[in-house]
């Protein structure tokens, strides 16, 4: 396997993932803001793919590729805490609504607020016990090291 092929397995790594995130979508898991969080990095990872293929497989690519999976990688392993109550999430999308101080008695009143909102403490969907955020960690993470494994091959092909 070549430098060039590794990092282009990675990238479409990063394409399926956001391709099932898509998928699940689709079928009716409306994302959370830290489940749309997460997908950026796999934008950016697929968009390192691209260049692979334009520039050849260069030492930078594959470190800005790695560092996407990383990114992507650490805001699912934060979701995942989220969701089993191990550190707070964002106030916009967690919790029971009880931070009301900040909002003023027509913005209590008003019917024109948010609705659907998508609550990132909550698990929409688990296999194996492990939440999609769980699994985009550990896949994301593996993506992560075979963007660096590829840089210990030469750079050819």
């Amino acid at each position: 396997m070549t430098r060039k092929n590794l990092m282009l397995v990675a990238a479409f790594g990063s394409l399926a993932l956001l391709l099932g995130a898509f998928g699940f979508q689709v079928l009716g898991y409306a994302p959370c803001k830290l489940c749309l969080w997460q997908r950026w990095p796999h934008a950016a990872a697929i968009a390192v793919g691209g260049l692979v293929l334009m520039l050849g497989p260069l030492v930078l690519l594959g470190l800005a590729g790695a560092l996407a999976a990383l990114t992507t990688s650490g805001i699912g392993a934060y979701h995942t805490g989220v969701e089993r109550g191990w550190w707070p999430g964002p106030t916009s999308c967690t919790g029971g609504g009880n931070a009301l101080d900040g909002l003023s008695g027509q913005d209590l009143l008003s019917l024109d607020g948010p609705t659907g909102v998508v609550m990132c403490d909550e698990v929409a969907w688990a296999f194996a016990g492990l939440s999609m955020a769980s699994w985009n960690a550990l896949a994301s993470l593996a993506l992560a090291l075979i963007w660096l494994s590829a840089l210990r091959y030469p750079r050819i092909g």
